[in-house]
């Protein structure tokens, strides 16, 4: 690709990013999912609306997988381990065994509803067994359910994905259905390959960045997610799960009290925003109107089997042993989101020239985007009509590292050498500009919040707190108090010079 041809593609992406975001302002308020406008904004600009021709299911397995794995490091590092440390388990049995019984449900529905072979059938039942992760990290958190079920629900979705790519892999081999011995084996070796890549990259990356002092606070975000990316490639190097292992990766990553938590968590947030904005654009780009029409009665026929069968019953079967009542089952049974994982792992079939891969890939498209449309909406509402909405779950304190990052304040730091105006001054005589505050002084190896009676001696730090608005004023305070003492403003220093 030539510079000349460049242009406008960034020109057309960068338009598609603007006219996004317009869009997700706009139908945020009516409660439409982001999904379902960047599916749209797909589908507008392919060959039946713009005319953008994009049918690569090799290219889009790819990048999708790619983009997933951006998503599950965001969605690793904003997920505090105190929501979900007490449901581990619920959440473990239901990525795992649930996934296993929402697969066979699925299979099952769609060989004797729909005659499909159990080869597809299986591939189906895989394809959307598993939650989505970006769905349910934006849908749930400030939706204010309890933290019990939003915990669950977190987890759940950080694990699920591994399994149901696993089993999708599996069954889209051109060989057939593996044994059940093979397809045990490869389970347990992928997940808990990948579960010891991901804590030992995070454990150890965790252990560096607190030893390493990078001279630009944005170098730790960077850091960060090379570490989170890095675990996923590792795993997959080594035919593990590359999705846990970045997972949990970044869940301990975003745990372990970091310098600059709060710039590396905006990093996150935006990235995560630009994978899921690039990966539904181009899955609505591989969609095409005309031939989607004839995939809306099966779709919504196993739509139907997944969201009213397979998983009340996973849930159900999985919740029974940790005494969840039967209101919060129904609702963690309805706030199994899908969303873009199910549409990209049905581009594997596809890219593996299965026969039936483009009508397996429509159906798994309109079931998504149907059955999204129904569940997302109403997840608050359900929530309320069960009598489990709690507002007091999003208000709960935040306390992070680094805080000032979120107001835009500063640290200055003053060290009062021998001989300087400075020392025998007390705390109140700085007359530091409104806004500007002394945090803080360190006094040898003490440090202590000073009364505004306390004088400060030689050898002194002061930790000044500050804006950049407030910055150059309150430096030129200090340098003119330094040099002239408590009569600086009368002898007519002012710093500056």
């Amino acid at each position: 690709m030539t510079l000349a041809q460049l242009y406008p593609v960034l020109l057309i992406g960068c338009a598609t990013v603007l006219v996004s975001i317009a869009a997700i302002r706009a139908t945020h308020r009516i409660g439409l999912p982001a999904l379902l406008v960047f599916l749209g904004m797909g589908m507008v600009m392919g060959e039946d609306g713009l005319g953008i021709p994009f049918d690569d299911f090799e290219l889009a397995q790819v990048l999708g997988t790619f983009a997933l794995a951006l998503i599950l490091i965001e969605g690793g590092l904003s997920t505090r381990w105190k929501a979900i440390s007490a449901q581990l388990a619920p959440a473990s049995l239901l990525a795992t065994a649930g996934v296993g019984i929402s697969v066979a449900v699925v299979a099952c529905g769609a060989h004797y509803l729909l005659g499909f072979s159990w080869q597809t059938s299986l591939i189906l039942g895989a394809v959307v067994a598993s939650t989505d992760a970006a769905a349910v990290f934006s849908e749930l958190r400030g939706a204010g359910l309890p933290k019990r079920l939003s915990g669950t629900l977190e987890a759940e979705s950080g694990f699920n994905d591994a399994p149901a790519v696993i089993l999708v892999l599996a069954f889209s081999s051109t060989a057939g259905i593996p044994s059940a011995v093979a397809l045990v084996g490869t389970l347990l070796w992928q997940l808990a390959a990948g579960t010891a890549i991901g804590l030992a990259v995070g454990f150890g990356g965790a252990w560096l960045l607190r030893r390493l002092a990078l001279p630009v606070s944005g170098l730790y975000p960077l850091a960060v997610f090379s570490l989170g990316m890095a675990a996923f490639a590792a795993a997959g190097a080594l035919n593990a799960s590359g999705f846990i292992s970045a997972y949990l990766a970044a869940l301990i990553l975003g745990n372990s009290h970091l310098p600059h938590r709060a710039a590396t968590q905006s990093f996150a947030t935006g990235l995560g925003w630009v994978a899921q904005l690039g990966m539904f654009v181009m899955l609505g780009l591989l969609a095409s109107p005309a031939s989607l029409l004839d995939a809306v009665v099966p779709g919504m026929i196993l739509g139907a089997v997944l969201t009213l069968v397979a998983r009340p019953v996973s849930v159900v079967a999985c919740l029974l042993p940790f005494r969840f009542s039967i209101r919060e089952q129904t609702l963690v049974a309805w706030a199994g989101l899908r969303g873009a994982v199910p549409i990209v792992l049905a581009t594997i079939p596809q890219a593996e020239r299965l026969p039936g891969g483009q009508a397996l890939w429509n159906i798994v498209f309109i079931l998504v985007v149907a059955f999204t449309l129904l569940q997302g909406p109403t997840l608050p509402w359900v929530a309320k009509r069960l009598g489990l909405s709690d507002p007091a779950a999003v208000q709960e304190v935040d306390i992070e590292t680094a805080p000032l990052d979120a107001v835009d304040g500063e640290v200055l730091t003053i060290a009062i050498p021998k001989k300087s105006a400075l020392a025998g001054l007390r705390v109140f005589e700085l007359r530091l500009p409104k806004g500007s505050v002394i945090a803080g002084i360190v006094r040898g190896d003490e440090l202590f919040v000073p009364e505004h009676t306390d004088r400060l001696r030689s050898g002194d730090q002061l930790i000044v707190v500050t804006t950049p608005r407030l910055r150059e004023a309150t430096e030129q305070r200090l340098t003119a108090l330094a040099r002239a003492g408590r009569l600086a403003r009368w002898l007519g220093e002012s710093g500056r010079g």
